[in-house]
């Protein structure tokens, strides 16, 4: 599985680090688990998006024990009744895999036998006429990292994307000929993240032995001359050609992207490296940018996802 296979590479890289040099991380995601089980964003109550940030940062540092797991259960639990994008779905799901795979109880042993059924068709519903999928039903287009995401729970509910020829030409439409690729059809200039998106969703459909979703040397060079220009004097990665400045989300798409190409060589991965140990915090977690004066678990997650890749 794709997840399966970043969770691994990021847990394998950071268990050679110091272990004080993981220590103030972990402490500061465990303090993150709120009462009730989920994780918060910067403020507000328990979110399904937070919370499966939260899980996944403790899962690749190796401390997401039983205990904490299980701790997370009755909040996964109560967000089944409620309504749910795409981005709660995703996290949904990876929460509830990642509670069972560290020694929790199973948050879906108690839901309706055909609960997989009832959850490919709320995806379906997203599908657009162009191909892709949509954040929400009744859009006229789709989105590059929402039908991502799709692919993403097709996957993690053991079942292949339906359609993936529609797929595949929904995301060759977003290239465009700076190499890259973009979010929505408008828009003419690439950017990192739906960039990353897009890559990782011919991943998926080439690992189904889809013909025509091929990351043809083409491709692999457009993408990786793309990012290639998107460090900033900071190191870290820009959102897009015209950002003024790095930001840690696009740091950790980006160099994630060019690793799985193998193009890592084109950036100054220590420049990189630099940059995300200069937004963590003594006491733990990271910034999301050098402009960025607060922490929070989602961008704890990239940061560790930077320092697992090039460690």
């Amino acid at each position: 599985m794709y997840l399966q296979s970043l969770t691994e590479r990021l847990a394998d890289g950071l268990a050679r680090l110091p272990e004080d040099a993981c220590e103030p991380h972990v402490r500061f995601l465990q303090q993150c688990q709120n009462a009730d089980g989920g994780f918060s964003g910067r403020e507000g109550d328990s979110d399904l998006y937070y919370t499966a940030f939260g899980l996944r940062s403790l899962s690749v540092l190796g401390v997401l024990t039983p205990e904490i797991a299980a701790r997370a259960v009755p909040f996964l639990r109560r967000s089944l009744t409620q309504q749910a994008s795409v981005v709660d779905f995703f996290s949904l799901l990876y929460a509830c895999l990642l509670v069972q795979a560290s020694g929790g109880p199973d948050v879906l042993a108690d839901s309706a036998a055909d609960w997989p059924d009832r959850v490919a068709a709320a995806l379906e519903s997203l599908r657009t006429s162009d191909g892709g999928y949509a954040k929400s039903a009744g859009s006229a287009s789709g989105s590059t990292y929402h039908t991502f995401l799709v692919g993403l729970c097709y996957q993690m509910l053991g079942r292949p994307l339906p359609d993936p020829e529609n797929v595949t030409r929904f995301i060759l439409s977003r290239r465009r000929e700076d190499g890259g690729f973009v979010e929505i059809a408008p828009m003419r200039r690439s950017g990192t993240n739906p960039t990353a998106a897009a890559v990782g969703v011919l991943q998926l459909l080439d690992s189904t032995g889809t013909e025509a979703a091929r990351l043809t040397s083409a491709i692999i060079t457009g993408v990786t001359d793309l990012i290639a220009g998107m460090p900033s004097d900071e190191g870290g990665l820009r959102a897009n050609g015209r950002a003024p400045l790095a930001d840690l989300l696009s740091t950790f798409t980006g160099l994630w992207t060019l690793d799985q190409l193998g193009a890592r060589q084109r950036i100054n991965t220590r420049a990189v490296l630099e940059y995300a140990r200069a937004l963590a915090l003594p006491t733990g977690g990271f910034r999301g940018g050098l402009w960025d004066d607060r922490t929070d678990v989602e961008y704890t997650f990239y940061g560790l996802g930077v320092l697992g890749i090039l460690s």
